[in-house]
């Protein structure tokens, strides 16, 4: 038996056969041959691994071609996306499209040396975010701003600076798990500070922390569940209750909003928090993301009392957490959008509040170039999300277009690897591709990448 098992093993070639292969070689030149070794001893591992469960080994060009898309794909490096799925704020997909703008300041802060850290006026090293936090307090009212790396980032400092082997106050309710697996417990523990629990999952009390206060606290900290709602026999205390209780406690209120939605936008739910809101009811420091409902590129804000907000930038795990300077310079593109009266022009916000029947006529102009070339498109009703961590429940009404597939999954996965890369949703009915993510401009490339995609599923099936 054992003989039978390592038999198919033994058929699999060396990642140096391979290698040395004419198209190794080729590959080799064209992506490295470093990276292309890589790739293979990947591929080949888990070739020996199907063999072991009693798979066939593929042929040796399969095994080549397999590790050479890898190493392409790792050579080649991002690569744009057509965001059909409906969901504005993809984490998987970058999450919020910065606009133009931003963009080229980015690239010119990439290209070319810049002021950075050095104030033009004294010559004297200065702070790198200082405008991008001069603008949101301009927005927001605040005392003072700190921009870190990403709002988790955001609350471990904060809580590293304020509370560290001292305790905090949080609703059970409230110890959430964003993406990748991390929770709020595990960033308070990486901090340094001791979770206080208070009352339970769907109901907390002004009264559980006012009984928890009894104890030495060091902060009380509110975090809004952006990505899920519980509804139901709820109950919790406003952030104006809680901030009043920490004031008459004498502790710091920190309330963590992570959406990022800065002041209220109209058309969306009233009871979504906002930055200006919290800090008008008293919250001490606020924190947020800068990629979400801001609509900017990946950034955490603290904002809030300038005693606190400078104890968080001088700690040490500040600088481990700064952004670098194409963070820095999209941000301050997109925050002097915002001071300027220009927000509603963020790509984010054009999808927010875009009505239903313009997506429509997206979806309509993409049904007219598929007419003629593919049969069984027709235009729906459908929903599109948030997305992002943010406004879980809202729906956004939308338009798109059904296709027809004898294999929704295989074309999906066409669609993905093609050039343009195109993400849609898989449906019991077909393949859907929701037009409220897609742009004018995006939708004849769109056409035609359905067009060969399911041309390709139909010779499949023949």
């Amino acid at each position: 038996m054992a003989a039978t098992g390592a038999e198919p093993r033994r058929r699999i070639p060396s990642v140096d056969a391979l290698l040395r292969s004419e198209p190794g070689r080729r590959a080799g030149a064209t992506f490295g041959r470093v990276l292309l070794k890589r790739t293979l001893t990947g591929v080949l591992a888990e070739a020996r691994e199907d063999a072991a469960r009693g798979g066939g080994p593929p042929q040796d060009d399969v095994l080549l071609a397999r590790a050479i898309s890898r190493a392409s794909r790792a050579a080649n490096g991002l690569v744009r996306v057509i965001n059909a799925t409906g969901v504005v704020l993809h984490t998987g997909l970058g999450r919020a499209p910065i606009p133009e703008v931003a963009a080229r300041a980015a690239a010119r802060a990439a290209t070319g040396y810049t002021d950075l850290e050095v104030d033009r006026e004294t010559g004297r090293r200065g702070r790198r975010t200082t405008r991008a936090e001069l603008l949101v307090c301009a927005i927001t009212g605040a005392e003072d701003a700190l921009v870190v790396n990403n709002g988790a980032a955001g609350v471990l400092l904060v809580l590293a600076a304020l509370a560290r082997r001292r305790s905090v106050l949080v609703s059970r309710g409230e110890l959430i798990e964003i993406g990748g697996g991390f929770r709020i417990p595990e960033i308070m523990a990486a901090s340094g500070a001791r979770l206080v629990e208070v009352g339970t999952t769907n109901r907390t009390r002004l009264s559980d922390y006012r009984e928890a206060l009894a104890d030495p606290v060091a902060l009380i900290l509110k975090v809004h569940p952006s990505n899920y709602r519980v509804v139901g026999f709820t109950a919790g205390p406003s952030a104006r209750q809680l901030a009043s209780l920490a004031r008459s406690a004498g502790v710091p209120f920190a309330y963590d909003l992570g959406s990022g939605l800065l002041d209220r936008i109209p058309g969306l739910p009233d009871d979504e928090p906002t930055a200006a809101g919290a800090l008008g009811d008293g919250a001490d420091l606020v924190i947020f993301s800068g990629d979400k409902l801001l609509g900017g590129p990946q950034a955490g804000i603290v904002l809030g009392r300038a005693d606190l907000v400078e104890r968080a930038r001088r700690h040490p795990v500040a600088r481990a957490v700064r952004v670098d300077k194409m963070q820095v310079a999209a941000l301050e593109a997109v925050l002097a959008e915002i001071a300027a009266g220009r927000g509603d022009g963020l790509p984010v916000r054009r999808m927010l509040r875009e009505p239903a029947e313009q997506v429509r006529r997206r979806a309509e102009d993409l049904a007219l170039a598929l007419d003629g070339d593919l049969s069984g498109a027709h235009v729906v009703a459908c929903e599109s999300a948030v997305g992002g961590g943010s406004l879980p429940g809202a729906a956004l009404a939308s338009f798109g277009v059904r296709v027809q597939a004898p294999d929704p999954e295989a074309m999906a996965a066409r669609l993905r690897a093609g050039v343009p890369s195109v993400f849609c949703r898989v449906t019991d009915e077909g393949v859907l591709f929701d037009l409220r993510t897609v742009r004018s401009d995006e939708v004849p490339d769109l056409a035609r990448a359905i067009v060969y995609a399911r041309e390709a599923d139909d010779v499949e099936d023949e």
